[in-house]
């Protein structure tokens, strides 16, 4: 038992250099609409005379 958990983690796949670049990406992209959404938050309460 204790072999196969000792050879498990060899046989997982390696992230490639795509992959890595997709995760940055889809990182970049998921700051970047929390950033819109505030955004519209603060644009939203300007509208309604409110301030943050």
């Amino acid at each position: 038992m204790s072999a196969l958990l000792i050879a498990l983690p060899g046989c997982q796949k390696q992230e490639g250099p795509a992959e890595k670049a997709g995760k940055e990406i889809d990182k970049t992209v998921e700051k970047a609409g929390q950033q819109v959404e505030k955004a519209g938050d603060a644009i939203q309460d300007a509208a309604k005379g409110d301030k943050k």
